[in-house]
């Protein structure tokens, strides 16, 4: 049987940048699934959690950098546990 894909079929996704793009969309992932693990953590979406992520991040634009601002809300440095999770990566049960 023939091969489905040739050599250069996904040629697109190393050329012109599409890699470095398709990470940043994977690192959104990263910071939505592991912000709202600190809400599951916290209690959930209540009107003081989510005042605190208002303050904290959307409200403060580009003031600073992104990454100090998260860590300030977070109280730590994003981590990838909680995509893997949802994605079903790492041989815990689903919620």
């Amino acid at each position: 049987m023939p091969p489905r894909y040739r050599t250069n079929y996904f040629a697109h996704i190393w050329s012109g940048g599409y890699s470095a793009n398709y990470y940043a969309y994977l690192w959104s992932e990263v910071l939505d699934h592991d912000a709202y693990a600190w809400f599951t953590e916290n209690g959930g979406l209540s009107r003081a959690n989510g005042q605190r992520f208002r303050d904290m991040i959307l409200s403060r634009g580009g003031t600073e950098d992104v990454a100090v601002l998260y860590r300030l809300f977070r109280g730590r440095d994003p981590r990838v546990e909680p995509l893997l999770i949802e994605r079903g990566l790492t041989g815990q049960p689903e919620k």
